[in-house]
């Protein structure tokens, strides 16, 4: 009888090990038919010479992409031509559309189309370089910056001594988070306390400036600091500020904007100029927080934050 159990429990575990290997097999195959139906989607996206034309214009303009309207102009297309290729390159997920404010933005999804060329050559001459080339070692692994990102997300402000524009962007981020984010700042020669007069304006403004304080940027660098997705400096590095480098995990973007330290100016001068960062800032951090982080790989989020960067403040105070 004991035998007899040992027999039917042997015959049920490699019934068991079948059944597993036949599941194994069924998910590859279908693993396998969705990436090949995926592939397919986007050569039949690529079929037409206008399409094509449209994805090498926009390979070549990288991550920041371009507005729908210059896309028309340039390829000699009516807009809604233009809409209608486009439409179907973004289905294919060969590429992007982001708002930015009446423009919508369209950019090439490198993921993807690192994906199909990864699958033709990932089984090129069963393995052998000598035949094909190597061709299937020509792109690297896929790094895991082309995830997309989703909030809440950890955001420090950086600079140098974190008692003026820092706080601003702090303040600010502070108060139209809605959850979805978490505002830090910090510099690299902190003062004792933020300048009184950026507190003030604040206050005014109806921020809750209780809790700000300047702060050294390693307070951010230990084991138990709060792991940062995004780190934007807003010293100006042309002027030999020192901005910290905090490696490679987070988004970083540069936002430089003039230091109220260094100006000399009158009182009503200095809060022009108070009131201009604060303008700035909080027109730069609409726009951030507007982001569909969701539909956007981390290389396309850090272009969108240098696009911001770049918007600048009027030259009036901070540059005489």
């Amino acid at each position: 009888m004991a035998r007899q159990c040992r027999l039917r429990s042997n015959g049920l575990r490699e019934s068991l090990a079948s059944h597993s290997q036949l599941v194994r097999r069924l998910y590859f195959n279908q693993t396998k038919i969705m990436e090949i139906s995926e592939i397919a989607s986007a050569f039949t996206a690529m079929s037409q010479e206008v399409r094509l034309e449209l994805l090498r214009l926009l390979i070549g303009k990288g991550p920041t992409g371009l507005a729908a309207g210059d896309i028309a102009v340039r390829l000699g297309l009516s807009p809604s031509k233009a809409s209608f290729h486009l439409a179907a390159l973004e289905r294919a997920g060969l590429t992007q559309s982001t708002r930015q404010g009446r423009q919508i933005i369209h950019a090439v999804r490198f993921v993807t189309l690192r994906r199909v060329f990864a699958f033709l050559t990932e089984a090129c001459c069963d393995g052998r370089p000598d035949l094909c080339g190597d061709i299937a070692r020509l792109l690297p692994p896929l790094p895991t910056g082309d995830e997309t990102m989703t909030a809440a997300f950890n955001v420090l402000f950086l600079c140098t001594h974190n008692s003026a524009r820092s706080i601003i962007a702090e303040a600010i981020l502070g108060s139209i988070a809605n959850g979805r984010f978490h505002a830090y700042s910090a510099g690299s020669e902190p003062n004792a306390a933020p300048n009184p007069e950026v507190l003030a304006k604040l206050a005014n403004l109806g921020h809750d400036t209780a809790a700000l304080r300047s702060k050294s940027w390693d307070e951010f660098t230990g084991p138990n600091a709060p792991r940062m997705d995004f780190i934007i400096t807003l010293c100006d590095a042309l002027d030999g500020q020192v901005c910290p480098d905090f490696g490679s995990v987070p988004v970083t973007g540069s936002w430089p904007l003039p230091d109220p330290s260094k100006f000399m100016g009158s009182a009503v001068e200095r809060a022009a100029l108070i009131n201009e960062l604060y303008a700035s800032l909080r027109r730069r951090l609409d726009i951030f927080t507007a982001l569909p982080f969701a539909s956007l790989d981390r290389i396309a989020v850090k272009a969108r934050l240098d696009e911001i960067g770049g918007g600048g403040v009027p030259v009036s105070a901070g540059e005489r």
